[in-house]
């Protein structure tokens, strides 16, 4: 306790969102991996007086991605650990805060839900179930918990031949395969139980098998479930329907009203019972290009009535302040990501705090904790009071206390037709103005998404990436091209049905702009990303050949191909049109590989085997493109690996491989022949 207590103490004066100094000397290395420790899942207690979240570590010996358990007091006493060996997820208070709760496999049994006495104790396995539990909420008396669960567990990923249980797959819905969830038969489908906390004894809620119920909220007085229920009905594709239902068994669900489906949505009840806060996406042709709306439905009437639409920016994480007359949530807004409280009656909007990258909050007795990133420090757990941060967790602090990070400054200039395009850049730490430097453009992912003022550890999001090659001598530009949000609906939706055109305009006019400036060596570029980062890499190494090293992370260059290979059938159908419509669009979008004998550039092609976002063979077809022109190419398949990669040793192999790719085209000794 006492070496927690100088620990906090030290932490305290050298975090707070800026640079950590005092013994940075060295650059992020591969190896940092298994050191890093990824916070995540925020939850405060219903009094306000403690923070729980996840900690996730990256464990070398046993090559696992493990998430503990770990609770903070607001008043800034010690953190603690309070789970060991297993992985756990989805942890929350009790009600009536007197029990950590959490889902764990344990036991050669699928994940089931436990509890934690907060006043000490062993872990106490509360459910029992054959089925397999996705998430679950508290009822407000603490009596009832609803499960989402599968009703046997899932093993559509595939089993093998000598696999005694396995079984041929029955397909039956225009949306049949998803990322890590492997193929979605009528077995994969999630429904609602309800589960007595002191017997353990559960029955179900809801049983349709023709649909898909997920995400429940209680009411305040514990009577009536908000949910969201999918069927497969092509007139509600990318819709979310609301229901209500009671929370007894055997009592009918009603249909509360049709909403577009969001990126990530969440249904959060008022104090008083009368509404329930959502989160509202667009129309099926825009779906990629999202920026979620808050919304409030009337409870009685289904009626919806939009609170952020004069904002124009993405909403995350709606929280109803303790009075009701408010909705906290945080605001994605070029560059930045900032805690806000939205005005029920008006939709007006308050910032709480500014110049921040807030990835999530919770709020209680009008308490606000957020997880908060900055360019130099990963995401930590703070305490937001009058507009300021205090910090409640320092996980990362001893290991970024040792590295030297590069500056992070806002970029901005004008593309080919005029647009205003924004980022950043990452100059290494020790840059000198009137040098050049090699150049790496690493592009974000999705399109919808941006490059902020961040420094993430999971996911395929850049900032990572950004100082890993800025602290080994490398400029490093992050570009939010057109597709990305953060700069309203129109920024956003000006790529559809016209990808990699505005977004390779853009980025190479960020390449013209930091060698106008003379920062960027021009005979030394290299480009790369993850996901549509790797996407827009074979886009633009097919329109310029500058570039001397390219990397393609889960990415492709023939989108024919994807039909029906990936999970995004819903919007191709939309927003382009299935290929028999229009054929010469669909050759259009897949240029890189009708027009791979215009690609020069010594191409790393990366992905995991089992990927159905981007799959695999998106990078296979474009290696194989290459390797038959006689262009340097390498692939690397990652096996048992989804779109995000987890296993901590092909985490620490990517980053060496990344830093090797480049190093051989662009640094001063490179030897690599570049075409």
């Amino acid at each position: 306790m006492r070496a927690n207590r100088l620990l906090r103490t030290l932490v305290t004066a050298v975090m707070c969102l800026f640079p950590l100094v005092g013994q940075a000397s060295r650059a992020l290395v591969p190896e940092d991996w298994y050191r890093f420790q990824a916070v995540s899942e925020l939850q405060i207690a219903p009094d306000g007086t403690a923070v729980a979240y996840l900690v996730t570590r990256y464990d070398k010996e046993s090559d696992e991605s493990r998430a503990a358990l770990w609770s903070a007091s607001w008043n800034g006493g010690e953190s603690i650990q309070l789970t060991r060996g297993e992985s756990v997820s989805a942890p929350r208070f009790s009600p009536d805060g007197r029990y950590f709760s959490f889902l764990s496999a344990r036991a050669d049994s699928g994940p089931q839900l436990w509890l934690l006495d907060r006043r000490g104790g062993e872990a106490r396995q509360v459910s029992h179930e054959s089925g397999e539990i996705e998430a679950y909420e508290w009822s407000p008396d603490g009596v009832h918990v609803v499960l989402v669960m599968r009703s046997a567990k899932n093993t559509t990923a595939g089993e093998g031949k000598g696999a005694k249980t396995a079984k041929p797959l029955v397909i039956d819905s225009l949306h049949f395969k998803q990322d890590t969830d492997g193929y979605l038969t009528a077995d994969a489908r999630t429904h609602l139980y309800l589960l007595d906390t002191s017997t353990g004894a559960s029955e179900p809620l809801t049983k349709d098998p023709e649909r898909n119920d997920t995400l429940p909220a209680f009411s305040p007085d514990g009577r009536q479930i908000a949910y969201i229920s999918n069927a497969d009905d092509p007139r509600e594709i990318a819709r979310d329907e609301v229901y209500l239902i009671g929370a007894t068994a055997g009592t009918p669900a009603r249909r509360l009203l049709s909403i577009e489906t969001p990126n990530k949505q969440h249904l959060e009840w008022s104090p008083d019972g009368s509404l329930i806060a959502g989160l509202q996406g667009d129309v099926p042709k825009f779906n990629a290009y999202i920026a979620d709306r808050l919304v409030v439905i009337d409870v009685k009437s289904g009626k919806i009535r939009s609170l952020s639409d004069k904002l124009d920016r993405a909403i995350y994480t709606p929280r109803f302040a303790a009075d009701g007359k408010s909705i906290l949530a945080s605001v994605e807004d070029d560059g930045w990501q900032y805690p806000a409280a939205v005005s029920v009656a008006s939709g007006s909007t308050t910032r709480l705090a500014d110049r921040m990258v807030v990835q999530e909050l919770a709020t209680a007795r009008d308490r606000t904790a957020l997880i908060v990133s900055s360019d130099s420090t990963p995401p930590e757990v703070f305490a937001l009071e009058a507009g300021k941060l205090r910090p409640l967790s320092a996980h990362n602090a001893a290991l970024f206390s040792e590295l030297k990070l590069g500056e992070v400054q806002d970029l901005a200039f004008k593309s080919r037709d005029g647009t205003e395009v924004h980022g950043q850049i990452v100059k290494p730490p020790d840059y000198t103005r009137g040098q050049r430097y090699p150049t790496v453009v690493w592009i974000h992912g999705g399109p919808n998404g941006q490059d902020d003022h961040s420094l993430q550890l999971e996911g395929y999001g850049p900032p990572l990436e950004r100082q890993l090659f800025a602290t080994h001598g490398y400029v490093v530009l992050a570009i939010n091209y057109r597709g990305s949000t953060g700069r309203g609906a129109s920024f956003a939706r000006a790529i559809a049905a016209d990808w990699g055109h505005k977004e390779v305009e853009d980025l190479l006019a960020g390449v013209n702009h930091v060698i106008a400036q003379g920062i960027a060596d021009p005979r030394r570029l290299g480009i790369g990303g993850w996901s549509y980062g790797g996407i827009l890499t074979d886009y633009t190494i097919a329109t310029d050949s500058r570039f001397k090293a390219a990397i393609s992370g889960a990415g492709s260059g023939n989108q024919t191909a994807m039909f029906g290979a990936d999970e995004y059938v819903v919007q191709y159908n939309a927003e382009l049109g299935p290929a028999w419509h229009d054929p010469s669009l669909w050759l259009k979008v897949s240029y890189p590989f009708f027009h791979a004998d215009r690609i020069h550039t010594p191409t790393l092609f990366l992905g995991g085997d089992k990927d159905f976002n981007v799959p695999i063979a998106g990078g296979e077809q474009m290696y194989e493109a290459l390797r038959t022109l006689a262009v340097p190419a390498e692939l690397v398949v990652y096996p048992g690996e989804f779109h995000v990669l987890t296993r901590p040793s092909f985490l620490v192999d990517r980053s060496r491989r990344y830093l090797e790719w480049m190093g051989k085209y662009l640094l001063p000794n490179a030897t690599g022949d570049s075409h």
